[in-house]
């Protein structure tokens, strides 16, 4: 069975664990690469096949060390992982009327999250930029 979180890493962080998740969405927080999500890079690399890897190569993905927000959808010992591993900063539980810390608030604040606001109000702000980032439940 696998549950779905929201944390705050870097692409590196994300890269070195992306192998054991099920499922994971993330938006890149820094100014200059803010418009670049995990969607993107996955058309840019189905893009890659008919344009060759060269003409895509430097404006697809930005850097290691860029800090994005993720959601990833994974199993247990993964999220047990993932919290022993100081490169990620879980967010509360979506639906828990905790409010995100003041690092996760500065990292966020570029896209409308405001001072206070729960995981749940985060979610949906940065979901405006990427929709797969929005919270549900099924």
């Amino acid at each position: 069975m696998t549950g779905r979180r929201y944390y705050i890493t870097t692409l590196a962080g994300w890269h070195r664990h992306a192998h054991r998740f099920a499922n994971s969405h993330w938006l890149a927080l820094s100014d200059d690469a803010s418009a670049i999500a995990s969607r993107e890079l996955a058309d840019a690399s189905s893009a890659m096949l008919d344009v060759g890897a060269d003409a895509l190569a430097h404006d697809a993905q930005p850097p290691a060390t860029t800090r994005i927000v993720v959601l990833i959808d994974a199993d247990e010992g993964v999220h047990l992982a993932l919290d022993d591993d100081d490169a990620f900063e879980a967010l509360p539980h979506p639906f828990a009327p905790k409010a995100i810390s003041h690092a996760a608030h500065e990292a966020l604040a570029a896209h409308g999250v405001t001072p206070g606001s729960t995981t749940f109000d985060a979610a949906e702000a940065i979901a405006r930029a990427h929709p797969l980032l929005r919270p549900r439940v099924f």
